[in-house]
This record gives C-alpha cells, structure tokens and sequence, in this order.
C-alpha cells in the first residue's frame, strides 16, 4: 500500500474514518495476539486452514490496499475471539459460523491474495504441523 502522507503511519492519509482506523487497529491487535492459537485449535474444523492462513499473510502485508486489510482483520478478529455467534468451545459446532464468515470474507477478497502470501502459508502451517 503506497503512503502518500509522508508520514510513518500506513494508515495515515487513507480512506479510513477514525473510528475504522481504532476498529482496524483493534481488530489487527487482537488477531496478532491470538491467530496462532485460534489456528491450533481449529485444525481439524476448518477444511481450507491454508487460505484461511494466507487471508492473514495478506492481512499484514502493507502492499495490501487499507480496505481489505480492515475487512480481513474484522473477519479473522470474528475467528479468533471465542465467545461469539456460536462459542467455539461447543464440540462440532463452535467453528462453523466462523468458517461461514471466513469464507464470505475469502469470496470477496481472494483477488488480493497472493501467490506469496500462499507460500508463506504453506510454510508457517508446515512448521507448525
């Protein structure tokens, strides 16, 4: 994503409201801080695991244009936090209105996935695996 305000900010000069920009930078706190464990405990619930890892490699990756960083940090924030449409402790049940929302999501925002964001998938879940 280009910056053209000069500042450090990638956020700064975009098309974010302020209150997108708190909700963005919420959202990419929480995600960063609790991905990875979310990620282990869904293994066997979620059948595309490797877009779902890649949506995040896409969602820190700068390049990404702001909007789609935003929408894919509110859907995987959604993913990661436990008590929500369906708590995801609940045996067979408690990931799929995640998946739901996670594959709506991917629907609308493959294009801005990338092959290296895919690799980098591929790699963290081998190394994880």
């Amino acid at each position: 994503m280009a910056n053209t305000s000069g500042s450090d900010n990638p956020l700064e000069g975009d098309v974010l409201s302020d209150d997108e920009k708190t909700q963005f930078d919420d959202n990419e706190a929480r995600v960063r801080r609790d991905f990875w464990v979310t990620v282990r405990k869904a293994a066997g619930a979620v059948p595309f695991m490797d877009e779902l890892v890649a949506a995040y490699y896409c969602a820190l990756d700068r390049e990404t244009p702001t909007r789609v960083r935003a929408t894919l940090f509110g859907a995987l924030a959604y993913f990661v936090l436990p008590l929500d449409g369906i708590p995801d402790f609940i045996l067979g049940l408690g990931f799929t209105d995640d998946v739901a929302v996670i594959m709506g999501v991917l629907a609308l925002m493959s294009s801005h996935i990338t092959d290296e964001h895919r690799a980098a998938a591929r790699k963290a879940l081998l190394q994880d695996g």
